[in-house]
């Protein structure tokens, strides 16, 4: 349950602006829905928003905009999309969803528009035309490459619930105590938020950003979109093709969920993947023990986590200088840990590395500065300077799908858990914010639409685990399965290098033909 890759946030922070006015198509028919999603023509009160006339122009908002002007540099134009709040209410209060388009270069070979989803929940879009349309190669230039920000998410009236952390995935801790505490803060945040946007809570969900996906699809005149979701990203997919078939044409998920599963508690149950992954960092860093000094065996390492762990929990561990000083207890501890293991690449291993470095001088003593990545990740994290990306994460967790209400029920998962995963199991299990929410007014989405998918995934996914990928295939029959064998990593297409696996997307995205059978990759040796 994240976004793609730290490497594509940075470069959705780029940039984002275009030229060529676009319009709705006037010979293009638009049909409306109903707030269940399913199919009307024409006669409804939403028909106002299919048929809206786009104002297209520079992404730029101003000078220090640098995603603004990286869009602009690229070719981009950028538009408000007007939705209502409340699909059940069409003539009520509405929202302005932010999009970029990437207008096709190849008219002559034009296959349509494709809009994506970077993950989260509650990742932004709207930068990240540019990278996707240099990931599809020469395919690229025949789509219209459109992003998004979802509902309440960066330029489309963000959510900020003023929370003091910016996120609330975070570990029960060592013991009752701390569990408590956490009780106690995962209730704060639940009241914060209904304190400072309890009149759109209940709205802020995933089938609502799918009725705005297909009311974007009306106003780019239509008839079809292409989609590509990654992580969460493909859970808003599924969504959406449930809820308008035949609305869509080509269809990618990379490191898919398992609909069946999706709820706030998503963690529970990838202990043993991010336990192997860890594990297999742990021989990375052995190997590299004059750079890191964590020990010279995998078991050396994982003792070294381990002790940080345990240090922890008995005193904060106090870590950077200056400003940028942190003191990082057991609930803490165990999630900077879990942070680094959804990627096997040289670059991200070297970055987990010298976090747990400076963990484990902490825990001896010793602080030391923090890289600015490294300070900037705690920063976002633990302060309020992430406040919205957490706030709008958990509120649409909360808003789809309900958990149980009982302290006492997390407490025991926790404590069955924390016998076979003591690192992970206590962090998967917690408590959340959702525990406080209101219950969600829809019921969750259920597959009942065969949908002709591309899905790719890893075996050692840490994230969103293998097993999603396959049981979302076993759901829609027509789809293909493409396997990366090998990798511990989330998110594969565009962003691990894989030629295989991009070779494979491209393809079908360039002819609209799946693979005649279901695909495996090797991912490459580290």
């Amino acid at each position: 349950m994240t976004t793609i890759s730290a490497g594509v946030r940075r470069a959705s922070a780029l940039g984002l602006a275009l030229t060529a006015c676009f319009t709705v198509l006037p010979g293009a028919t638009a049909t409306a829905a109903h707030p269940d999603g399913g199919a009307v023509t024409g006669g409804t009160s939403l028909d106002r928003y299919y048929h809206q006339r786009l104002d297209w122009r520079s992404c730029v908002l101003g000078p220090d905009d640098a995603p603004g002007h990286d869009l602009e540099k690229a070719g981009a134009r950028c538009a408000d999309v007007t939705v209502p709040l409340d699909y059940a209410d069409p003539g009520g209060r509405t929202l302005k969803i932010a999009v970029s388009r990437l207008a096709a270069t190849d008219t002559r070979h034009r296959i349509g528009a494709l809009l994506f989803n970077p993950g989260g929940p509650g990742g932004p879009g709207l930068g990240y035309a540019p990278l996707v349309r240099r990931t599809m190669k020469e395919t690229g230039a025949r789509y219209d490459v459109v992003g998004f920000d979802p509902r309440f998410v960066g330029r489309s009236a963000p959510l900020d619930c003023e929370w003091p952390v910016g996120s609330s995935v975070l570990s029960a801790g060592h013991s009752r105590a701390a569990f408590e505490r956490q009780v106690v803060l995962q209730k704060g945040l639940a009241d914060k938020c209904r304190a400072t946007n309890g009149a759109v809570l209940p709205h802020v969900t995933t089938r609502n950003t799918a009725r705005d996906m297909d009311v974007v699809r009306g106003a780019l005149g239509e008839r079809e979109i292409s989609y590509l979701g990654w992580s969460y990203g493909t859970y808003l997919g599924t969504v959406y093709t449930q809820m308008f078939p035949g609305r869509y044409d080509r269809v990618v998920f990379d490191g898919a969920l398992d609909p069946r599963r999706y709820n706030p508690r998503l963690m529970r149950g990838v202990e043993r993947e991010n336990e192997r992954a860890l594990a297999d960092w742990a021989s990375w860093a052995a190997r590299r023990h004059d750079a890191y000094g964590l020990g010279r065996t995998r078991g050396q390492v994982l003792a070294t986590v381990d002790r940080i762990v345990a240090a922890s929990a008995r005193r904060p561990l106090t870590v950077g200088t200056g400003a940028d000083t942190f003191r990082l207890d057991d609930t803490q501890v165990p999630f900077v840990i879990f942070s680094g293991t959804a990627d096997d690449t040289e670059e991200a291993r070297a970055a987990a590395s010298e976090q747990l470095s400076v963990l484990a001088g902490a825990a001896a003593g010793r602080p030391a500065p923090l890289s600015p990545e490294f300070a900037a990740m705690l920063r976002s994290a633990l302060t309020e300077e992430g406040s919205r990306n957490g706030s709008v994460q958990s509120a649409i967790l909360c808003g789809d799908v309900s958990v149980p209400r009982d302290p006492e029920s997390y407490w025991r998962d926790i404590e069955r858990s924390r016998a076979a995963h003591p690192l992970f199991g206590p962090l998967t299990n917690n408590i959340g914010p959702c525990a406080f929410w209101d219950r969600p007014r829809e019921k969750p989405t259920q597959v009942r639409h065969d949908t002709p998918a591309l899905i790719v995934a890893a075996t050692g996914d840490p994230r969103t685990p293998y097993t999603g990928s396959v049981a979302l295939h076993g759901l829609l029959p027509s789809s293909r399965l493409i396997t990366l064998e090998g990798a511990y990593r989330h998110a594969l297409y565009g962003q691990y290098g894989n030629a295989c696996v991009d070779n494979e997307v491209n393809r079908y995205l360039a002819t609209g033909k799946l693979p005649a059978q279901d695909r495996t990759c090797v991912a490459r040796s580290h």
